[in-house]
Order: structure tokens, then C-alpha cells, then sequence
């Protein structure tokens, strides 16, 4: 009798920690991401390198930037790249102040002392024996200070199929801080990553859904279906790929950024007259 009631014990405690958190066990971790569809160098009959700028401070982006600390299942679309950054499931590159291509590899240390992890020392007090002795900590990062994306992308005509594509080639998260001495605003790029080597990770991260708990996308969805807002910085030019705002600024510079925009919606119409 005693194993009998022993044995429903352990039977019950092994069913109740098997039980799923929610209601239903979700199945985002088996999801992969719907691979590229094969592209040959003859099919590109047109291309363009676009860079846009995703604000997570816009309405349409919160749900890349919420919550600013893991919360259950939900993380951060940041908190899920660091977690790849950490585990060295993807390379990384130095971000530059003037060129935004992926050319030098960095390292975990570099990027957690841009995003304002440093060590600091301090001299305290003893409580035992009363003398001072130096305290060494390394401060955290802090991804809630990560406000914006900038997406490098490549718009192509797929002559092929006849239509117009757009494959996104890196992502860069940008920081927005006070700087710890003069306390003015500084926004500063942190590191690029490879975006079709990240895919994997994104595609087993849910996003959040604010209108539906039971029907969430992951984060490679969200990119690939277009669900965020964004708006132009630069084309690639015979100018060293500048800036739109190297030569308008303000309002002037925004209205530039829908030149660009609309010339890329009338370039695929324009291939399709005859």
C-alpha cells in the first residue's frame, strides 16, 4: 500500500510539472523559417540597396521593443539577439560611424562596452576589518536603451517571376543614452548582424500580439510579412552610399525619403509597360 501511494505520488508530481504553462503546449520552437526561394545572378534583371531607420518608439513597433526585461515567454527582439550574440550562434560586425557595411567582425566584449556595460571600481569600506579595499563590477546591459534599427536591405527586380522582391541583409541596433559626464543626449549605432543567418533564432521567438494571445507570429514572420513602419535614410549613389540627411534636412529630408519610396513603386510599374 505504501509504494502503491508512492507511486501515485511520483505519477501525479511527474503529470503536474508535464503540464504546459498555458492551456495548449505551443510548437514555435519546431518552426523554421520558410527558406529564400532560389535566386540565379541572370534573374536579378534590376537592384538597389535601401537603408530605413524602424523607430520602436513608433505605435506600430512596440511590439519589437516590449518588454524591456523577459517576461515569461515573451523577450525582446534585442534580448533575443543578444542571447544569439552570446552564445556565438551568429556573427557579428563593428558598426561605423560613415559606412554601414558588414566588413569587421567584433567581439561579445566590444559590443557590451558600447551598450554601456563597463567595469567599474570603487574603493569601500570593510565592515570587518575597517580598511578600504577596492569593489570591482561590471554593470549590465541595459536593452531598453536600444530605440531604433537600421535595416540595410536589397530591393530586385526577379525577372523570373516577373515582380518585384526585397530581401533584408543586416539589422543594427541603435542606443539611445545620456552620456555619463556631460549628460547630453547620444545616440550611437551598436553592431550589425547578418540578418538571413539570424532567421533561425527569429523564427523560434514569438512577437506579441496585441489583438490575439492564441495566434502569435515570431519575429522572422514579422520582418518577412512587413510588419513594422520605417522610413528611408539612403540609397545606395555614386556619393559613397550618403545619407539623405548629408544634404537636406527636416521636413525637407522626410519628404526626400517618400521621393524614394515612391521611385521604387514606380520603378516596378515602369518595367511592366510596354
Amino acid at each position: 500500500m505504501i509504494i502503491l501511494i508512492g507511486l501515485i505520488t511520483f505519477t501525479g508530481a511527474s503529470f503536474l510539472s508535464a503540464q504546459p504553462k498555458g492551456i495548449y503546449e505551443k510548437d514555435i520552437l519546431d518552426k523554421s523559417p520558410v527558406p529564400y526561394a532560389y535566386l540565379r545572378e541572370a534573374d536579378v534583371m534590376w537592384s538597389k540597396k535601401i537603408t530605413r531607420i524602424i523607430d520602436l518608439r513608433e505605435k506600430m513597433n512596440l511590439p519589437l521593443y516590449y518588454p524591456t526585461f523577459p517576461l515569461g515567454d515573451r523577450k525582446s527582439l534585442i534580448d533575443v539577439i543578444m542571447e544569439a550574440v552570446r552564445s556565438g550562434e551568429v556573427t557579428v560586425y563593428k558598426a561605423r560611424l560613415t559606412n554601414d557595411e558588414m566588413i569587421e567582425p567584433t567581439t561579445l566584449g566590444e559590443i557590451e562596452s558600447t551598450m554601456g556595460a563597463r567595469i567599474d571600481s570603487t574603493w569601500v569600506t570593510d565592515p570587518v576589518t575597517n580598511q578600504q579595499i577596492l569593489n570591482v563590477s561590471k554593470p549590465e546591459v541595459n536593452t531598453a536603451e536600444i530605440k531604433q534599427y537600421l535595416v540595410q536591405e536589397e530591393w530586385y527586380f526577379d525577372n523570373k517571376h516577373s515582380v518585384m522582391k526585397v530581401r533584408i541583409l543586416g539589422l543594427c541596433p541603435t542606443r539611445f543614452y545620456l552620456h555619463p559626464d556631460t549628460g547630453d543626449p547620444v545616440k550611437r549605432k551598436a553592431f550589425w548582424v547578418y540578418f538571413p543567418e539570424l532567421r533561425n533564432i527569429l523564427a523560434h521567438s514569438e512577437a506579441y500580439n496585441k489583438y490575439n494571445d492564441a495566434h502569435r507570429i515570431s519575429y522572422d514572420d514579422l520582418f518577412m510579412q512587413r510588419r513594422f513602419s520605417s522610413y528611408i535614410i539612403a540609397e545606395s549613389n555614386l556619393y559613397d552610399n550618403r545619407q539623405i540627411t548629408d544634404y537636406e534636412t527636416g521636413r525637407m529630408a522626410l519628404l526626400e525619403s517618400d521621393i524614394i519610396k515612391e521611385w521604387l513603386m514606380n520603378m516596378e510599374h515602369d518595367l511592366w509597360e510596354f
